[in-house]
């Protein structure tokens, strides 16, 4: 069964010149100076998310809740992680008027930062006055590059599901069930992308074409993270919204 878009809607493009090094930058001020925040931007930027999921998240953890998805009959624990891939998904299930948010995905180490910080008391508005005030990324842009990021890694119904975009996608219960495992099993493309792009300097450019080493490993990723702000390079994505 095939993904069919369930409204029509007017494609707007527009523009973003962004610099990657400034969003090195943001990474690196964040963790020197605000671990918390800098928790909150890696939860946006490695799962797609929202400023206001992210900071949902990190407010209300609870990894070990057993929730029932009604629509496909699954039960699961909010969280679900596999190690040998190194990431996790956590179940939000924020539906209704606002902006859903199904499943969040972020990596084992950030699982690790997320679980110092669970329980956190903090405005999503703050966030973003603090990156003003210093000069750093806003969420909202983070939020652009993640998606343009993504995009790059996995194929286009995969990214509206890990984004929860389902006023997009009409899914069945069987195609929920089909969405869930491509993604899993995509998303550790994406971390390898996101390595390479913000987490590493393994990226080169040649006039306006860039070259991705190819990053297919877990251990390729950990090493990886574990060189996480040493970027050596400068490029610009547009970003098209």
């Amino acid at each position: 069964m095939e993904v069919v878009p369930s409204r029509g809607y007017k494609m707007d493009v527009r523009p973003y010149q962004i610099s990657l090094d400034d969003v090195d930058k943001a990474m690196q001020y964040l963790k020197q100076h605000h671990e918390r925040y800098y928790l909150v931007y890696r939860l946006m930027i490695e799962g797609d998310l929202r400023l206001s999921h992210a900071v949902h998240i990190v407010k209300t953890f609870n990894p070990k809740e057993v929730v029932e998805i009604l629509e496909i009959h699954l039960e699961t624990s909010r969280l679900v992680c596999f190690q040998d891939k190194g990431f996790c998904r956590y179940y939000v299930g924020i539906r209704g008027p606002q902006k859903p948010c199904e499943w969040a995905y972020f990596s084992i180490e950030t699982l690790e930062l997320l679980k110092r910080f669970a329980g956190s008391n903090f405005d999503r508005r703050t966030v973003t006055r603090y990156a003003i005030r210093h000069g750093l990324l806003t969420p909202k842009t983070m939020h652009k590059v993640s998606w343009r990021i993504l995009v790059q890694a996995v194929p286009r119904e995969v990214a509206r599901f890990i984004q929860s975009r389902f006023g997009e996608l009409r899914i069945s219960e069987a195609r929920y069930e089909d969405l869930l495992n491509e993604a899993d099993n995509y998303y550790p493309k994406y971390l390898g992308k996101l390595c390479e792009l913000v987490y590493s300097s393994h990226v080169s450019e040649n006039r306006e074409t860039i070259y991705f080493k190819s990053m297919t490993r877990i251990d390729d990723f950990r090493h990886c993270m574990s060189n996480i702000h040493h970027m050596q390079y400068k490029i610009s994505l547009t970003i098209k919204n």
